[in-house]
Order: C-alpha cells, then sequence, then structure tokens
C-alpha cells in the first residue's frame, strides 16, 4: 500500500474555549452564576467589582447590563415590588399561584409585644447586654438528634441510663419513630448488664421529650403520646383514646358507620374526636427541620408601565463589573517581558468574560421579552389565561436554537405580581378545542383544581365527572390525562379527599 499526501478543503464548526465559557454561563442560575463572578474576581487582577455610577462611557462596551434596559433600571415600581418580596423557599408554581412566602409577618407587629422574645432569644444564646443575638439566630440548624442530646443532657440520667438513651436517640429516624427494637437496645448496652425495664422506663422519659410524639414505634403509639399531652377535661378525649389505640384502620377507610357502632358513640362525639386526632402530627420528627432553605434571586422582574407588560433585567441579580483602570495603564504596546504579559493574558481575559456575561444578560432579557410578550393574558388573567408555548416557538422567533433557549429558561426566575415562577413554567404543550383553537396544559391543571376547590367536602368530584366539566367547556380531555395533572399537582383521588367529619 503506497503511502501518499492528499489536500482536502472542507469546513466544520468548532467551539472556541470562549464560546464554551459563554454557554456556560448561560445555564448558570443567579446563585451559581455570583459564585462564578466572584472566582473570577479572585482570580483575575484586571476584574474589579463597582457600583453603578462608577462606569464611565469607556466601559459601556463591557458592560454587563443591557444598555436599551438602563432607563428602566431602578424604577419605583421594581423597589416597590422588590421590597414586598421576602425570597424564602424555592416554591413550584404548580402547588399555588401564590407562590412566595412569608415568614416575617409576626415581626412588623408592635415591638413592645415581641420585646420578650427578643429578650428570652439573647439570654438563651449567651448575650448579657438585652440585645438579640443575630450570629445565633441565623446559625445552622440543629437536627432532631441534636436537639434530643440536648435535652437528654439537661435531664438528670445515671450514667447508665444515659448510655441508653444515647442508644436510643441514635435510632430515632428523621420523623421521629425508633428504629430497633427494645430487645436490640439492650443487646447495645450490654456492658451495663440492662434489663428491657429498664430500656422501657428511659424510652418513656424520651418520649416525654419535645416534641410531643418522638420515640414512638408506631402510629398509634405516636398519637397515643400526642394525646397524653392533653387536660383531662378536653372534649372527646377519652373517645380520640380509644380511636388511636385499635381503630385507625377504620378512620383511613372513612367508614364511619362501623366507627360509631365499635365504639357506641354517638356522631357529634365522634367528630370532636377526629378533628381531635387530626390536630395531631404523624410524623413530629419533622417539627425540627434541619435542611437549610434553598433561595432563589429573580433573574427578571415584571412590571406594567403605560398599559403594558414589561421584562427588565433584576439589577441585583449580579454584581456589576468592569476593567481595573490602574493595572489597565500598567500594560505597554511592545513590551515583551513577564510581567506585561501577564497583564496583556489577564485583560483578555477579563474582556472575554464580561463580553460573555453581556451575551448571557442579553440572551435571557430577549427570551424573557418574548415569554411575556406570548404571555400577556397569564399576567392580566392568571393561569387559567396560560397559552400553549413550546422552545421552538421562541427559537424560532428570536432565530436562535432551541437548546440555547433552554439553556437560557433552566434555573432562571422571573418575579412578577402574581409571585415568583421559573421561566420553564410559561411553556407547555396543547390541547384541541371544540372551536378549533388550543388549551395550555397549564390552563387546565388550574381549571383542575379550580373545580376541585369548589368541590363539596362530603361528595367530591371524581376525574370521570372532570372530564365532563371541561368537555363542557370545550376542552376535550381523556380521563387518565385528568388523573395525571392532578397527581402532578399531588392531589388526591375522590375517595381520599372525601370528609367524614
Amino acid at each position: 500500500m503506497k503511502q501518499s499526501l492528499e489536500l482536502r478543503l472542507g469546513q466544520r464548526l468548532s467551539m472556541t474555549p470562549q464560546l464554551q465559557h459563554a454557554i456556560r454561563l448561560l445555564q448558570l442560575s443567579s446563585a451559581d452564576l455570583l459564585i462564578e463572578v466572584q472566582e473570577a474576581l479572585d482570580s483575575n487582577l484586571l476584574l474589579e467589582e463597582r457600583q453603578n455610577d462608577e462606569f464611565d462611557s469607556a466601559d459601556q462596551s463591557c458592560d454587563v447590563t443591557d444598555p436599551s434596559a438602563n432607563d428602566e433600571r431602578n424604577t419605583d415600581e421594581e423597589a416597590d415590588l422588590l421590597s414586598e418580596v421576602k425570597f424564602d423557599r424555592i416554591t413550584y408554581p404548580d402547588a399555588d399561584s401564590q407562590s412566595i412566602t412569608d415568614h416575617d409577618n409576626e415581626i412588623n407587629s408592635d415591638w413592645s409585644d415581641r420585646r420578650a422574645d427578643y429578650s428570652s432569644t439573647a439570654n438563651t444564646s449567651g448575650r448579657t447586654d438585652g440585645a438579640p443575638d443575630f450570629e445565633w439566630r441565623h446559625r445552622d440548624p440543629i437536627t432532631l438528634r441534636e436537639h434530643l442530646t440536648w435535652q437528654m443532657r439537661m435531664t438528670p440520667f445515671s450514667p447508665q441510663d444515659q448510655n441508653i438513651a444515647e442508644v436510643l436517640i441514635e435510632s430515632i429516624d428523621e420523623d421521629g419513630y425508633l428504629q430497633i427494637e427494645l430487645t436490640e437496645a439492650c443487646e447495645l448496652t450490654a456492658d451495663f448488664d440492662t434489663s428491657i425495664d429498664e430500656v422501657q422506663a428511659v424510652l418513656h422519659q424520651i418520649q416525654n421529650f419535645d416534641p410531643a410524639g418522638v420515640g414512638a414505634r408506631s402510629l398509634s403509639d405516636c398519637l397515643l403520646i400526642q394525646l397524653r399531652q392533653f387536660e383531662a377535661a378536653t372534649p372527646a378525649l377519652a373517645t380520640a383514646r380509644a380511636i388511636a389505640a385499635d381503630h385507625l384502620e377504620l378512620v383511613a377507610r372513612r367508614d364511619l358507620q362501623q366507627l360509631a357502632r365499635q365504639l357506641k358513640a354517638s356522631q357529634p362525639e365522634l367528630h370532636d374526636a377526629i378533628t381531635l386526632i387530626r390536630s395531631l402530627n404523624p410524623k413530629p420528627g419533622r417539627l425540627i427541620d434541619s435542611t437549610l432553605p434553598d433561595y432563589i434571586v429573580p433573574d427578571i422582574v415584571v412590571l406594567k408601565h403605560n398599559d403594558r407588560w414589561q421584562a427588565q433585567l433584576n439589577s441585583g441579580a449580579s454584581p456589576e463589573i468592569g476593567i481595573n483602570k490602574t493595572y489597565q495603564s500598567l500594560i505597554r504596546q511592545g513590551d515583551k517581558t513577564t510581567d506585561n504579559k501577564f497583564l496583556q493574558d489577564q485583560l483578555q481575559q477579563a474582556r472575554w468574560f464580561l463580553r460573555s456575561l453581556k451575551n448571557r444578560n442579553e440572551t435571557l432579557l430577549r427570551v424573557a421579552r418574548e415569554i411575556v410578550d406570548r404571555q400577556r393574558d397569564f399576567f392580566d388573567l392568571g393561569e387559567q389565561a396560560m397559552k400553549p408555548l413550546v422552545l421552538h416557538d421562541i427559537a424560532e422567533t428570536l432565530e436562535m436554537h432551541e437548546s440555547t433557549i433552554s439553556r437560557a429558561t433552566t434555573q432562571k426566575y422571573m418575579l412578577t405580581p402574581r409571585g415568583v415562577f421559573e421561566l420553564k413554567h410559561f411553556f407547555s404543550s396543547h390541547v384541541s378545542t371544540d372551536d378549533g383553537g388550543t388549551c395550555s396544559s397549564t390552563a387546565i391543571r388550574s381549571l383542575i383544581k379550580t373545580i376541585i376547590d369548589a368541590e363539596s367536602p362530603k361528595k367530591p368530584v371524581s376525574d370521570n365527572q372532570i372530564t365532563c366539566v371541561l368537555k363542557e367547556k370545550g376542552i376535550q380531555v381523556a380521563r387518565r390525562t385528568v388523573a395525571k395533572y392532578r397527581e402532578a399537582m399531588n392531589i388526591p383521588p375522590s375517595s381520599q379527599r372525601k370528609s367524614i367529619i
């Protein structure tokens, strides 16, 4: 076989490191972007964080925000909307259109009513000057095991009982239930020659710890422990204890007649007993939440201006960065020294980074504005007015690839007067209607939720009935589709929604 040289001409696409970096920045969430920006500031001398008023006209080419939005930034409407929002845990739009929860309303009450609470907080954290210890209040949350261990150390246990208590606490799961048998606890404390009665006595003491119901070995045991906290004069307390001890299965089956027959209780007494049981917590360990909250910062703010919905970048989502003029002035043309070459490389990387940030923000803003323009009825009327929308629709209008639209809408959030929504929430498939139009799946889910919310608790509507109601509105949806949407919204079937009291 003879070897030869051959020349061929061709074209092929290749991703430069700069393009790869720009694509990676586009798919980052606002929280991850802050980390990326901070790493760039720490590693590049030519980058610096600036205030908005520090940018001069020479830096506009490196500005990380969209120039067309400068006249809209920091408006009074945006400030008012942002001030009303308490960014708490991530919420999902399918659960409720009001997706922002506010746990700080009680702090707005009169200071005199809260003074004792703040003083007790300060004393608990070791402060003696009467001022609240904010560092203590914002420390990492403790786990259920740590909470129980602290109470154990405050209890006058003997060394043997303390050893038993440690074994039992280590065996309590996050729901608050004991996961080992008492005989197994005896084996784990065999060095102390522990008996079943001693383990039982220590477990009984742990069951008096906070939260009420912790240390139970079954659901029935958990409810009975909590019922011990009520005063003897509580209405229907004896009936509630009887139900918790032996008749939880009848309550789960919603067999009210059989329950009344076995307990020989009247309807009002049975009603009070079931109401009392429903006030209890079947998973008391969940009250001690050891997980850190996931905070989100909206990338886009939607406001209504001159009767028109407008989308703009959230000016507080990312810091303003630019080129450090002092280091840039040290760069000399034609100088090939090591220091000068280093500064030139740093300057080039800084410009690439700023250009990538600018492209990210411009792409995100273009996509958000197109979404708002297509979903104006949603902002005016709610989810039932949501229109069908897929990635291809936005990509075709903006002349971008669908993968780019997908990256620009993943983990990006929009702050609206109706709540905080992920951009992907505005995309949904379509269902044909009788008049030849289409209806989005998001609107159908909203209609299903509205129908279920209006149902009678004693006679909930079934999936077939919901299908018939939707057909009356001209929406052709199969029963299995209704069931799928209902399950996606975490709504139980009609048999489980039926009230027995």
